[in-house]
């Protein structure tokens, strides 16, 4: 391989991006730099229309009913903050799965410590399976919230999230969808889903530059401000205008990552979902499959039910995962993620907290020669130690 390095940590931060995310933030900022909304002038007012257009376009992307369902936010973590304490009050029960980011544990620990809420974790087995008839088992007369991950960021199953939004329907429960791993490397689709809110980030399969996130609201949806304060609308009133998405959207934003973030969009538009994730699926494969005929070598294998994302965690025998990230980085170049990857239950639940596992997660610009590549350090390793 004559690359410095091959780049296999894609489900923290995708990269590389496409060359037009870089030039639209960096012309941004050289050439636009007016706040959106805040004043009369031909820069604000052309700020206001990216704005408008970046929303429009991921909410025909993300199958929004209406664009002003879509609420930037700065990241994902951001997202489910938003979602989690403005929706619950004191005495609410709260459903989660074992899967979960720490994006969705810490915020319902500190309610729950707090005493403000009760929660329920709902046990997914070894490869990430869950079984609905458990959640519904589950939920109290004081359940307001279920809250599940698209797929898990340790080992890449996709989980049942339209049954369990038809669930939480029927039993008049809020449904939070964690999308963070799913959007721009699977087709989504809000209306089919039909999630009560959902979390977006964009820096990772949207193909945008860190700071930006979605929060999508649907419509009807009762749900407090995270944060008030200016908006550019209604400057007179005392309270927060209560018309989405500025309801949500007090103070200035990140404008130079949203030019980044609606060019990143545009090339999966150009490119098309589907041909993103068969691309990538097919590269997971090939690095399952090789890893599986590597002796020592301990797989995590996702569950089957839907397609699973590119996401593939295993250890060797007798090696520290960190160790073993260590040696494929200084050794062989190769970057990627161990430990725990900030869902400490998801390792509980497939037995390898706490030690976590090396993970490789693929994007659409890695090649199948870099899997071929990685599979041949792996065995050299192997032989060695």
């Amino acid at each position: 391989m004559e690359e410095k390095f091959i780049y296999f940590d894609n489900a923290a931060t995708s990269w590389p991006k496409p060359d037009e995310v870089y030039r639209a933030a960096e012309n941004y900022l050289r050439n636009g730099g007016a706040n959106p909304g805040r004043s009369g002038h031909t820069r604000s007012i052309n700020a206001d229309r990216l704005v408008f257009e970046t929303r429009e376009r991921a909410a025909s992307i993300l199958g929004a009913g209406e664009p002003e369902e879509l609420v930037f936010t700065f990241n994902a973590t951001d997202s489910l903050n938003m979602a989690i304490k403005g929706v619950l009050e004191p005495g609410d029960h709260v459903i989660y799965t074992s899967l979960e980011h720490n994006s969705v544990l810490r915020p319902l620990a500190s309610l729950r410590k707090r005493g403000v809420i009760t929660t329920t974790m709902i046990s997914c087995d070894s490869s990430g399976n869950i079984d609905l008839q458990d959640i519904e088992k589950a939920i109290l007369p004081s359940t307001r919230l279920i809250i599940c991950t698209h797929a898990s960021n340790v080992i890449g199953t996709v989980l049942p999230v339209k049954e369990i939004s038809h669930l939480a329907w029927n039993n008049g429960v809020l449904f939070l969808l964690d999308a963070a791993q799913t959007a721009g490397s699977i087709p989504i689709d809000l209306q089919e889903i039909k999630p009560h809110l959902a979390a977006f980030t964009g820096h990772k399969g949207l193909m945008g530059p860190p700071g930006v996130g979605l929060l999508y609201v649907r419509k009807g949806v009762s749900i407090k401000p995270w944060r008030e304060g200016g908006t550019g609308s209604r400057s007179e009133e005392e309270q927060q205008p209560e018309m989405m998405p500025d309801y949500l959207e007090a103070g200035t934003m990140n404008t130079p990552g949203i030019a980044g973030f609606n060019e990143g969009l545009k090339y999966i538009e150009k490119t098309g979902i589907s041909t993103i994730s068969r691309h990538e699926f097919i590269l997971a494969g090939k690095l399952r499959e090789g890893l599986k005929e590597i002796r020592r070598v301990k797989l995590f294998e996702p569950g089957t039910e839907h397609q699973p994302v590119a996401v593939v965690s295993f250890n060797i025998e007798g090696i520290d995962s960190g160790e073993l990230g260590y040696v494929l980085e200084q050794a062989y170049g190769i970057l990627c993620r161990t430990g725990l990857h900030c869902a400490p239950c998801a390792h509980r639940t497939i037995g390898t907290f706490p030690q976590g596992t090396v993970r490789f997660s693929l994007s659409y610009f890695n090649r199948e020669d870099q899997v071929d590549y990685a599979l041949k350090a792996i065995r050299e390793i192997v032989s060695r130690f």
